[in-house]
Parts: structure tokens; C-alpha cells; sequence
């Protein structure tokens, strides 16, 4: 925890462990879901619910058969391999393209850069079953629908707003005087 300086008022010092209060709730909501579900991975019974056994930690309520399910099974080994060759390609289009919009959107001369940034983070906004049944209709007739380069596309087109907002919100503080001085200096646009 950070020092409170001696001359600090009294509201000052209600919101400094106020402060660190609520994030230890946010993160105590966020880390949660996480950490329960650890123990219910040792579940012995085909379900995933907390049974008496586990609850009075009885050995007999704890077994590593979903491990076993997930290295043995050939529906979780392709479901794994799916996510490992997905993965990297859609995270590299999504940062990609993500950076260079913001990149574009940050300049202050881009007309409609309003409507513009709407669209492109749209896909954070609208349902995922919308964004689902679209891309299952545009897709089908591109014919990239149950395909590789189909999942990976709309992998992407989900985690692009992500990367704007991101990369947007760290260009804000960007000083554009350092480019000015750049370009003086007889540096290009991509130098």
C-alpha cells in the first residue's frame, strides 16, 4: 500500500483505504470464478457440481478423471489443437489490424473518425449470437463457413476492439511533437 503524506485530510485518507478496498472486491470478483473452479476439476462424478464428498474433503470425492478425459479423449485433444492453431493467427490479425486502425483513427485530420470508430468496435458491443449469425451468413456465401481461415476471421473480428480501444487509449498521450521532430530530422512515416 502506497504512504499517505502527513498533511492528508481526512476525506484523503477515507478514500486511499476506500480505494484499496474496492479493488481488492474487484478483484476478488474477477478471480473468483476462477478459483472455483480448480477444485471442481478433481471432481470424481461425471458432473461438475460440488459434492458432499468434496465439500467434507473425503478422498473418495476427488479423482483426476477429467485429466485423464482431457489427455486420453480424441474430442478434447482436436478441440485443443483447434485452439492452438487458431489462437496465434487470429491474435496476430486482430493486433495487426487493431493497431493500425487506432493508429489511423488517433490523427485528428480523418473525417468520420466518429462513425468509423463505432463500427470497428462494434463487435464488443452487439450480442455474440448476432455477430455469430452474421458471419455464419457472410461467410457461407464467401465460402469460408466451418472453415480454418472462417474461424480464424471471425476470431479476429471479435478481438479487433479490444486492440483499439487499447492502443487508442496509449496514443492519446502520444506527443505529436516528437514525430514533427522526426520527420525534421529526415525520418519517414515508417522510420
Amino acid at each position: 500500500m502506497g504512504k499517505l503524506p502527513p498533511y492528508a485530510t481526512l476525506g484523503e485518507k477515507i478514500w486511499h483505504y476506500a480505494f484499496f478496498v474496492i479493488c481488492g472486491l474487484i478483484f476478488f470478483f474477477l478471480i473468483f470464478p476462477i478459483v472455483v473452479i480448480i477444485p471442481l476439476s478433481f471432481n470424481a462424478l461425471p458432473y461438475f457440481t460440488f459434492t458432499p464428498e468434496m465439500l467434507r474433503f473425503d478422498p473418495a470425492g476427488y479423482s483426476l478423471t477429467h485429466y485423464k478425459d482431457f489427455f486420453t479423449s480424441a474430442d478434447w485433444q482436436n478441440a485443443m489443437w483447434n485452439s492452438i492453431r487458431i489462437a496465434p493467427v487470429a491474435t496476430l490479425l486482430s493486433v495487426s489490424l487493431g493497431t493500425l486502425a487506432a493508429i489511423g483513427l488517433s490523427q485528428s485530420h480523418v473525417p468520420f473518425r466518429g462513425p468509423i470508430m463505432a463500427i470497428l468496435i462494434s463487435p464488443m458491443i452487439v450480442p455474440l449470437i448476432i455477430s455469430a449469425s452474421g458471419m455464419y451468413f457472410f461467410y457461407s456465401r464467401l465460402g469460408l463457413q466451418g472453415t480454418y481461415w472462417g474461424v480464424v476471421l471471425a476470431h479476429a473480428v471479435l478481438g479487433i476492439p479490444f486492440v483499439i480501444i487499447t492502443v487508442t487509449a496509449t496514443l492519446v498521450g502520444f506527443d505529436r511533437s516528437l514525430t514533427r521532430a522526426a520527420a525534421n530530422m529526415g525520418a519517414g512515416p515508417v522510420r
